[in-house]
């Protein structure tokens, strides 16, 4: 099991890619689905920054749904929708994140 991952999900977390757009979040856990790929999925995960603790919001979503925008920290990312289901969030407030 890679670092910062974690098969129970978190209560009242949800996959990243089901954020409204514009909210921020907090990561709570990466959670890849069992297969010979998921400890590669959530280490390039880590590694571009999705770790427990910090702050996401979804940007935007492509016209038939992916890839989608995400920003962490002050980077963006486009993520496919399978990536984006493995990063659990609990969403801050419910209130749209202010303008970087």
């Amino acid at each position: 099991m890679s670092p910062g991952t974690d098969t129970a999900r978190p209560p009242n977390s949800l996959g990243l890619e089901e954020l409204p757009l514009d909210i921020e979040a907090q990561i709570v856990a990466l959670d890849a689905p069992p297969g010979r790929e998921a400890g590669d999925l959530t280490e390039r995960l880590a590694e571009m920054g999705f770790l427990p603790g910090e702050r996401v919001r979804l940007l935007a979503r492509a016209l038939f749904g992916e890839p989608l925008a995400v920003r962490v920290g002050s980077d963006t990312f486009a993520l496919r929708r399978a990536e984006a289901a493995c990063i659990r969030v609990v969403a801050l407030a419910g209130v749209p994140a202010a303008a970087p």
